[in-house]
C-alpha cells in the first residue's frame, strides 16, 4: 500500500446518547474559557504594542 495515497471518508451518521452529547458540550464550553482568556491577553499585548508604536508616532507630528 502506498503511504501517500488517500482514501476519502464520508461520515453518514453518529450515534451518541443525548446526555453524553450534553456533557461533551459542557466540557467544550468550560475548555473554551481559558482559551478565551489567553487570546484576550495576547490581543491586549498586541494592541498595546501597536498602539504604542503608531499612537506615539501620531503624537510626534
Amino acid at each position: 500500500m502506498d503511504p501517500n495515497s488517500s482514501n476519502p471518508v464520508n461520515i453518514v451518521d453518529i450515534k451518541m446518547p443525548f446526555m453524553s452529547m450534553v456533557v461533551f458540550m459542557i466540557k467544550a464550553a468550560i475548555a473554551a474559557i481559558p482559551a478565551l482568556i489567553i487570546l484576550s491577553v495576547f490581543w491586549a499585548i498586541l494592541i498595546g504594542i501597536f498602539g504604542g508604536i503608531f499612537g506615539g508616532a501620531m503624537m510626534a507630528h
